[in-house]
């Protein structure tokens, strides 16, 4: 069966869409996904099914909806598709955690940086469905304004290396 890691958007960010990471990971068991394992508390989790990526999606959606109220953003992604966004991190020099990745739904249009604001000297570089930030002064005071990041989630380099290492764990494990 595929491993899926999913990314939700908006997770016990901030104080918003508070979701411990015990009831997300009996949402995922109760959906019927089996392997699941969570990963931090800002919504990475990882399982398996035999379902169709579309079909996990909505499901999932359908089931945090109805948890929470209102369904955060769903993102998945593959063991390979992760490995790949490892392997193909732009900006060498940039500290892992001051590089985010933002994982959006669907690529961006081809105008998507046009609208980029990076007062503060940010890398921006788009690769498929992952646009990567480089903030060498941190995310955290960082004035970048890029519209296209919006629908998407984000995660520093060192989260989306063990998320990738934790999936190939996951489809080595029943190999």
């Amino acid at each position: 069966m595929p491993v899926y890691v999913a990314l939700l958007r908006a997770i016990n960010v901030g104080g918003t869409g508070k979701l411990p990471m015990a009831d997300l990971k009996v949402v995922c068991e109760g959906l019927g996904f089996t392997d699941v394992k969570t990963y931090t508390q800002s919504g990475n989790v990882l399982f398996r099914s035999a379902l169709s990526e579309t079909e996990v999606q909505k499901r999932l959606e359908d089931a945090l909806a109805k948890r929470m109220g209102n369904a955060p953003g769903v993102i998945l992604r593959s063991r390979s598709e992760l490995r790949k966004v490892v392997d193909q991190a732009p900006f060498a020099d940039a500290k892992p955690n001051f590089l985010l990745v933002t994982f959006l739904p669907e690529q961006p249009p081809a105008d998507a940086l046009d609208k980029l604001v990076a007062p503060d000297g940010e890398e921006v570089q788009i690769s498929g469905r992952e646009i990567y930030i480089h903030f060498p002064n941190g995310s955290g005071k960082s004035k970048l304004k890029l519209p296209a990041l919006k629908p998407g989630t984000a995660r520093n380099l060192n989260t989306v290396r063990k998320l990738a290492e934790l999936a190939a764990e996951l489809e080595d494990s029943r190999a």
